[in-house]
């Protein structure tokens, strides 16, 4: 098949989450299958040119009442044969971020506007056809609007869409000018389409529009169709119910790999475990904790806000050191959560540190270092965290939501089974009382412990198995569009 990703992230170009991870790996163990995979994203400002091969020729891409002229570059997904399409255009793909404020304002609906509409002026541009256009999160759900609309001939007669669901919170609303950007008739801007209270939702239009739905994990899949996590999209979500799959997300076993970790002073494998004791060591070394090879090392590598139940960890973080553990976090968000977490931090008397910011030699040390992981979210679509957690040897602790429910095996000490500790309510006595049971089982039963790393080690979590299910997908969607 030819399949073509279009998306507004793809790691290592550019990544503010989960989606540029995904983007980033899923089309190389598509290519391993044999399939003709492509990606198409901005040129970021920050994205280097000096190693991409500049097309001479420019792109033409309509938008409004105009005709953009943008740039092509072309490079390779590391690692791979598979071409990375980037569309330069420096008066929109400005900045040092792939977003300005997710949908603040009409700028950012123009910027993946042009990005929508240059994917598919690209495929003409280089005689390509695809079977399928992947689109993901609302920056290329305008792609499935505009092939059931605006690009009513041959081109793309027999091209399904796929859109996946990354995070159903991130939903940014513009006004209904902004159809005169891409010369959408009016007939789309109703409640079964664009039309949200009275705004434009291109989230939603996707949804409606998309040949088949996809998001990352089966359980979430379940979720978003109930009030509490569809994020208001619920009904649309049960009306598509027949068109929705969930396809649990895979790591890149090759970055995510103890064994040979460039980030890691000292590496180790499942049959030699040693070198965890010693990352630790460095790592309490390095952060001024107390160094003490006894003590339950607790990470936290995490957005700072609402969703990851940062306010509810905060809460807990008293309860939790008087365990007599060390707690190290990593990350940035809310700017309340940020000064307290740095606050308490100044004063962690050897048990505490945060790293306000996001350092990515620091996220493979403390996934190596810690002996236990948590991720108290309050939703979480599917997490990637957690199963580099269990690929290091360290215990996630996490509420049951999500690809979480999905990834990690809930601790049983009659059977000796499980790869971490789950707790159902975000309460901060849940929170505690599952740290006070995962510190116990640490204490007091380590053969327990180590069969719980050794099998979390043990996993395949690498993106085969979705690259297949992903093909089955597109086979589906390919019969419904094609009938």
């Amino acid at each position: 098949m030819r399949i073509l990703f279009a998306a507004s992230e793809c790691a290592p170009f550019a990544k503010a989450g989960g989606l540029g991870d995904v983007v980033g790996a899923l089309p190389k163990a598509l290519h391993a299958l044999g399939h003709d995979v492509r990606v198409v994203l901005p040129r970021y400002q920050f994205i280097a040119t000096w190693n991409k091969r500049r097309h001479l020729k420019p792109l033409g891409v309509p938008l409004g009442s105009d005709e953009l002229w943008c740039g092509v570059l072309e490079g390779q997904l590391p690692g791979s044969d598979v071409p990375v399409y980037f569309i330069e255009h420096d008066a929109l793909f400005y900045g040092n971020q792939p977003y300005q404020g997710y949908g603040g304002g009409v700028n950012e609906m123009a910027r993946f506007a042009l990005l929508s509409r240059a994917s598919l002026q690209l495929c003409r541009f280089l005689d390509w056809v695809p079977d399928v256009i992947h689109v993901h999160d609302w920056p290329t759900a305008w792609v499935p609007v505009l092939l059931n609309t605006v690009e009513t001939g041959p081109d793309f007669a027999s091209t399904a869409t796929v859109m996946s669901i990354h995070n159903m919170a991130y939903q940014p609303r513009f006004s209904p000018d902004g159809l005169e950007l891409l010369a959408l008739p009016d007939s789309v801007f109703v409640s079964d389409g664009l039309e949200d209270h009275g705004e434009i939702n291109p989230f939603k239009g996707g949804l409606y529009h998309a040949t088949m739905v996809s998001t990352v994990s089966p359980n979430y899949a379940a979720e978003i169709r109930t009030p509490e996590f569809g994020a208001g999209l619920h009904d649309i979500m049960n009306f598509r119910g027949a068109d929705l799959v969930g396809i649990l997300n895979g790591i890149d076993e090759d970055v995510w790999n103890p064994a040979t970790d460039p980030h890691l002073p000292h590496h180790y494998r499942v049959d030699a475990l040693a070198g965890k004791a010693a990352n630790k060591a460095a790592l309490q070394m390095e952060l001024g904790l107390d160094e003490r090879p006894d003590v339950p090392m607790i990470g936290v590598v995490s957005r700072l806000n609402h969703q990851k139940g940062t306010d509810v960890l905060i809460g807990a973080l008293d309860g939790i050191l008087s365990l007599d553990v060390q707690v190290v976090m990593l990350g940035s968000g809310d700017s309340g959560m940020e000064d307290e977490l740095r606050h308490r931090s100044h004063y962690g008397l050897g048990r505490f540190f945060a790293w306000i910011g996001y350092n990515e030699r620091l996220a493979h040390r403390i996934e190596a270092a810690s002996d236990m992981f948590l991720m108290p979210s309050r939703f979480e679509p599917c997490g990637l965290n957690q199963m580099y957690s269990q690929r290091y040897g360290t215990l996630p602790i996490v509420r049951a939501t999500g690809g979480l429910e999905d990834t990690v095996e809930q601790c049983d000490p009659e059977t000796g089974a499980g790869t971490g500790f789950k707790f159902n309510d975000l309460y901060e006595a849940a929170l505690y009382a599952t740290v006070i049971w995962a510190v116990d089982v640490y204490r007091t039963r380590p053969e327990l412990f180590r069969t719980m790393q050794l099998r979390g080690m043990r996993k395949s979590m690498g993106w085969d198995t979705a690259a297949k299910e992903y093909a089955q997908m597109y086979e589906w969607a390919l019969g419904r569009k094609r009938g």
